[in-house]
């Protein structure tokens, strides 16, 4: 895809999602209008790299479509900064649109496939994102760079996996789709007890966490 014909995609993507979801936060759109989307997916997804749906990007892995992306990423309600855990790094393109937000060396992805994990770090670095990506199992979060701020999982686990807020600053917001058939977007916040005050944000379907 050319340059122009990517900013001009982009651009009209972003239009769309503004006009039809009720996402008003300037700097989650303004990441979405900077990352390069069709540099995250396969060749032969380039020409819907800019459509709003969820596209392969091999190992039977998707990555998700940009309306959830900026959805989950206005949930987080991140500030430059922030430190965030992703579990499911996936192409890395998620990862990319949090790093526009929070800054350099504060994004920290978990991916389980070696391969993903690796084109995904060379695809970040290539494009001028200092993201630290680490192949290993998500459910374990990254436990030597907490407290983090925040954490987002775009991949389903039947249940909350415990390190996760265990690896959270007091007020810390989680994202995260959760349940098996049927799963939820859930938004956590970790309170100074350490147990979660959550909120339902509707049904979707994301691929499970393995």
């Amino acid at each position: 895809m050319k340059d122009v014909d990517a900013d001009t995609a982009r651009e009209r993507m972003v239009s769309d999602l503004v006009d039809r979801t009720n996402i008003t936060d300037t700097a989650v759109i303004d990441a979405l209008r900077t990352v390069p989307r069709h540099a995250f997916v396969p060749e032969a997804q380039q020409s819907a790299a800019y459509a709003d749906r969820p596209l392969p990007i091999g190992e039977h892995q998707t990555i998700s479509a940009p309306h959830m992306v900026a959805r989950m990423t206005a949930l987080l309600d991140l500030d430059a900064g922030d430190r965030v855990l992703e579990i499911g790094t996936g192409s890395g393109y998620h990862a990319a649109v949090l790093a526009e937000i929070v800054g350099d060396g504060n994004v920290y992805s978990i991916e389980r496939r070696p391969s993903l994990a690796h084109a995904a770090r060379d695809r970040l670095t290539r494009l001028g994102y200092d993201v630290l990506v680490r192949t290993d199992d998500g459910r374990n979060g990254w436990p030597d760079a907490a407290p983090f701020d925040a954490a987002v999982l775009t991949c389903a686990p039947p249940t909350l996996p415990s390190a996760i807020p265990a690896q959270l600053d007091v007020g810390g917001v989680i994202v995260a789709p959760v349940g098996q058939a049927d799963q939820t977007l859930i938004r956590a916040v970790v309170r100074s007890d350490g147990t979660l005050e959550r909120e339902s944000h509707g049904a979707v379907q994301f691929v499970p966490l393995r």
